[in-house]
């Protein structure tokens, strides 16, 4: 029997596009896998394995990597507060290492050394795919048409209605993708610096601002570091994601663009909407504010920043990595409370924040009110002392100048 090709398949216009014309370029079967990393319900895993069908696979499986997802990557994105650009909480390629790596577990299982991906050359999903297929499965063949035969959409469009085939629900005017950490839009808009995308377009939080709601209080719990649940209602890691995605989305929570750097060097641009990913870094980062000492705080930011850089490049699986998961692990042993929110239409207010382990509550002291653990005399010897190198600087200058040139 000819081996099956195992397309990565999202659904997209360019993975639709890649079933039938894989299958008819290389002469052999395509199996369709849709790798599960957040925001595929019940009807729409239905829609894509009818759809994938329907496009000529043979097979269509799909993967719910949700729980390994949010253990692999995304408790780490929260414990480190990561953001891209100080803005960008890497709502999808960040699951693209997750991605491949269960992608070559399907194509070994499925007795196939071929895997065929949508990316193209322009982007950043190529790079990561391309280094995780290569680290986790050097012998298997990686086939990408779009890339390098250099598709342009609107062809791969005008290929599926020339043959009757079902076509995405947004056609080549935009690339929707959607996971557990949010969803990113691209469209003609963001191919240039100025501008935003219609309002009809976005996907989480359409009519947000048309249609606003009524303010609402809601409190998120941490477990050493881990979101524990929303509410006062203990939940999963993931089942929390998927309540505050619920919840913050209709006040347009976590919409923004993000313009920055693409890892083949060019600038990029991408609207998102993240409301889980805004309330949940948000709300940890304060938790923090409040249990880590002022140290802790500042050496675990100067390695979340690289971190986030290398899961953006599909770094994930270089050892660096396990490294600073492993800081970021340690510095999360008294990160446990609860933190309120007010949400309103486009704002996240942390009105509170409680824990066993609060520093606040450990000293005697109360800030600009009364001294606890010291005394006025002690405060006024410690002032003395944080002001010498001062003092010295500026005698320095004054002897300088005595001495003239």
């Amino acid at each position: 029997m000819t081996q099956p090709i195992v397309l990565a398949y999202s659904g997209g216009l360019d993975t639709s596009f890649l079933v039938p014309w894989v299958a008819e370029h290389y002469q052999r079967p395509v199996i369709t896998v849709t790798v599960d990393t957040g925001g595929i319900d019940a009807a729409a895993a239905r829609t894509l394995a009818e759809r994938a069908r329907a496009l000529g696979a043979i097979e269509h499986h799909q993967v719910d990597a949700r729980v390994d997802y949010f253990e692999q990557v995304l408790r780490f994105l929260i414990m480190g507060n990561v953001r891209r650009g100080q803005l960008y909480p890497l709502c999808v390629g960040a699951e693209r290492v997750m991605q491949a790596q269960t992608i070559a577990h399907m194509a070994r299982k499925l007795g196939t050394k071929s895997i065929a991906h949508g990316c193209t050359a322009a982007g950043n999903d190529q790079v990561r795919f391309e280094v995780a297929l290569r680290t986790l499965a050097p012998e298997l063949e990686i086939i990408a048409p779009v890339r390098d035969k250099a598709f342009k959409r609107q062809e791969e469009l005008d290929y599926l209605t020339a043959r009757k085939l079902p076509v995405p629900p947004f056609g080549a005017a935009y690339s929707i993708n959607r996971g557990l950490w949010g969803v990113t839009i691209g469209g003609k808009e963001t191919l240039a610096s100025e501008g935003s995308i219609p309002e009809e377009q976005w996907v989480l939080s359409k009519d947000a601002f048309a249609k606003p709601r009524a303010p609402e209080r809601h409190s998120i719990e941490f477990a050493a570091g881990r979101p524990a649940g929303v509410d006062g209602r203990k939940l999963s890691p993931v089942e929390v994601i998927e309540a505050l995605e619920a919840i913050a989305a209709p006040f347009g929570i976590g919409r923004g663009i993000h313009l920055g750097d693409t890892i083949i060097g060019t600038k990029g641009r991408v609207a998102f909407e993240a409301p889980a990913a805004e309330a949940l870094l948000v709300a940890h980062r304060e938790l923090e504010k409040l249990v880590l000492t002022a140290r802790q705080q500042r050496i675990k930011e100067s390695v979340a920043q690289p971190y986030g850089d290398l899961v953006h490049e599909g770094q994930l699986l270089d050892p660096v990595c396990r490294d600073i998961e492993a800081l970021l692990l340690s510095s999360q042993a008294r990160v446990t409370g609860s933190v309120q929110l007010l949400l309103r239409p486009g704002s996240l207010f942390v009105e509170g924040v409680s824990s066993p382990y609060s520093l606040m509550a450990a000293s005697k002291g109360v800030y600009g009110e009364s001294v606890g653990e010291w005394s006025a005399a002690d405060a006024l010897g410690f002032s003395k002392l944080v002001a010498l190198p001062g003092v010295f600087h500026t005698r320095a200058g004054e002897i300088a100048r005595s001495k003239g040139p």
